[in-house]
């Protein structure tokens, strides 16, 4: 899942930045003169990332000396990418670089802390992120929260048979669309059918349906336990999901309920990792 963005996102990452050139640098006279640019933690931190950002300095003209896989938790003050180049290439690449470093690494590192958490709870959980990361970043959100150790709960619409209310208010009701699962199940025989329930005593119906996975909405830890008893005893092969204000100072309680799947957006949003960046001339430089 770790796959790299292509070249038409990180061109147009640095075009957002620096369309027409870095003016600073050229009216100071200090472009072509030969410089290095390295990148450090400041904090704990899971790396995202770092293979676009290598790519970013490479496209302003930069030569990578070193970088570190996306995935790596460090602690601070390590560095982890550096590269060689003229100060103009060294300064385009550096914001749009330290941005994407900043903010993937973000998600990664609170990824890593809530799987961390709820695996020491309960080993068999699996954490999963929802499709609420803000619009244009998906491709980056997804690298990040599988460097963290997460995987999607859905990329999207396509692969996917996740039933809301929101669907069933079309087909007369949840209880008459239960009927219709197995039937469903025939149509879509390689995908799981996961449907969401409001209450308990939904979720008991649904436990009871066919269904592959029922996913519970909004309820607490404390509630939560109760019902993922009465649903394994209504039926022990159902997987049992939870979503809905899960974060990092709750999951570990949800992950103690007993239930299979952690369903979370919590991680997309949050502070950016604190990276600091150093950029020195190779040499001195002549009076201008």
């Amino acid at each position: 899942m770790l796959s790299s963005l292509p070249d038409s996102d990180i061109e147009r990452f640095i075009d957002e930045d620096c369309l027409y050139g870095d003016l600073t640098s050229h009216v100071l006279g200090i472009g072509t003169a030969p410089g290095r640019i390295v990148f450090a933690t400041r904090e704990e931190t899971t790396l995202c990332c770092t293979e676009e950002a290598a790519r970013v300095l490479q496209k302003c003209g930069a030569t990578l000396t070193s970088c570190m896989p996306s995935g790596i938790r460090l602690s601070a003050g390590i560095e982890f990418l550096a590269a060689e180049g003229s100060a103009q290439a060294l300064h385009m690449g550096w914001k749009v670089a330290l941005n994407l470093l900043e903010y993937a690494s973000g998600i990664a590192s609170r990824t890593q802390r809530i799987v961390e958490t709820c695996r020491a709870v309960n080993p068999a959980l699996s954490v999963v992120t929802t499709r609420k990361s803000f619009p244009g970043t998906k491709k980056i959100a997804i690298k990040a929260i599988t460097a963290g150790g997460a995987l999607p709960h859905r990329l999207g619409l396509s692969e996917t048979v996740l039933v809301f209310k929101q669907h069933t208010a079309f087909l007369g009701g949840l209880e008459a669309f239960l009927g219709s699962v197995t039937e469903l199940k025939l149509k879509a025989r390689e995908t799981k059918i996961i449907i969401e329930a409001d209450t308990v005593e939904e979720a008991l119906l649904i436990a009871c349906s066919g269904a592959d996975i029922v996913q519970l909405d909004k309820i607490a830890p404390a509630e939560l336990s109760a019902v993922v008893t009465a649903l394994r005893a209504a039926n022990p092969n159902i997987l049992i999901s939870a979503a809905g204000g899960i974060n990092e100072a709750n999951a570990a309680m949800y992950a103690a309920t007993g239930i299979d799947i952690i369903v979370l957006s919590s991680v997309y949003f949050g502070k950016p990792t604190d990276i600091g960046v150093t950029i020195t001339p190779m040499e001195p430089l002549a009076e201008i």
